[in-house]
């Protein structure tokens, strides 16, 4: 049953960077993409209709953690606890630059609240990035199944590491370029024009560092933690996901010069899913390695009772089923490419 909640974490972990990542992705390339008023309102709409109900997953899975394993949820939540913080105030100025930018027609403002979004993604995107490099290097848990670690670095190939040092911050870029190129595919999918036009370059753009980046980061991370090859030399069936990883890499750069949208996004959302997929596999059954194993936090010692855990089963199956329906529903309801009337507004 530990086993399962371990996959039904992983899942909407994975669901949610795939879905609110094309909004943070949206967000970061926002101000280079969208030249023109016109231009980031056809953005903003984009997003509009689904990026609040996509930040629900990020919610729900913080739910279905603390519900699961509540010791991981204690740990992990104390140890993080100001980049948590920092993540929370960018989850928040992100949503007031979307909503207010809608609701104040002065032009100053208006810039003003472009910026802090796209600021705010920006930084969302390489904490995500970096929260997960902190989850797959290992933390410096001690008896008691808690942490510290400073906030940075000096970024030096050393010992000393922190939320940001020097492989929280590749695992950050990699995040960051991820998802812009994913926003850019989206935006391009969403729109026309020079606006489709220019956010396609971008993802162009990027593919040649997303590629760079995503085998240095595999060549880092078997540099400082060389175990996490263990599942994959168990199971040869997990070599499966970097073959899906490359190419889904392949279908990107092939399918975007030529103006296939949907098969860029769709492989873009793959790519995503399965690096975050090859992670859960090589991690299992650790769900927060420590710097000393013998302080792993596991499915084992982490979970809760086997009672609550079928139990909430029936009741995580329902509410996946309603929410599975109403993403259908609004994704299907504002489906196509998104138009801006004249009469709506100032251009």
């Amino acid at each position: 049953m530990a086993s399962l909640w371990f996959g039904i974490v992983a899942v909407m972990i994975a669901a949610y960077a795939v879905l609110d990542g094309f909004d943070l992705g949206a967000g970061a390339v926002y101000l280079l993409a969208a030249k023109t008023n016109e231009e980031r309102r056809r953005v903003l709409r984009a997003i509009g209709p689904v990026w609040d109900g996509n930040e629900v997953w990020l919610l729900a899975a913080g739910a279905t953690l603390y519900f699961a394993f509540p010791r991981l949820y204690a740990s992990s939540f104390s140890g993080f606890y100001l980049p948590l913080m920092i993540v929370l105030w960018l989850l928040i100025l992100r949503g007031v630059g979307i909503e207010f930018r809608a609701h104040i027609d002065n032009r100053v403002w208006q810039d003003f609240f472009d910026v802090v979004f796209s600021v705010s993604s920006i930084l969302l995107a390489v904490f995500f990035g970096a929260a997960l490099g902190n989850v797959i290097r290992g933390v410096p848990l001690d008896a008691t199944g808690y942490f510290f670690e400073p906030l940075w670095t000096s970024l030096k190939l050393s010992e000393h590491t922190g939320i940001l040092d020097w492989y929280t911050a590749l695992t950050g870029m990699v995040a960051l370029v991820t998802l812009v190129a994913h926003g850019s595919y989206y935006i391009a999918l969403k729109t026309d024009a020079d606006l489709g036009r220019r956010a396609r370059g971008f993802a162009l753009l990027c593919w040649p560092v997303q590629f760079f980046l995503t085998f240095s980061t595999l060549v880092a991370t078997y540099f400082i933690r060389p175990e996490i090859m263990n599942n994959y030399n168990r199971h040869r069936i997990g070599f499966l996901i970097p073959v899906v990883v490359v190419g889904c890499l392949a279908v990107m750069v092939w399918a975007n010069p030529k103006g296939k949208e949907t098969v860029a996004f769709v492989a873009s959302s793959l790519y995503i899913t399965f690096m975050l997929l090859g992670a859960a596999f090589a991690l299992y059954p650790v769900v927060l390695p420590g710097r000393d194993h013998q302080y792993d936090l596991t499915i084992y010692n982490t979970a809760a009772g086997d009672h609550g855990l079928r139990v909430g089963l029936a009741w995580w199956t329902l509410a996946a089923v309603l929410a599975f329906g109403y993403f259908v529903f609004v994704y299907r309801m504002f489906r196509g490419k998104i138009k801006i009337q004249v009469e709506e507004g100032h251009s």
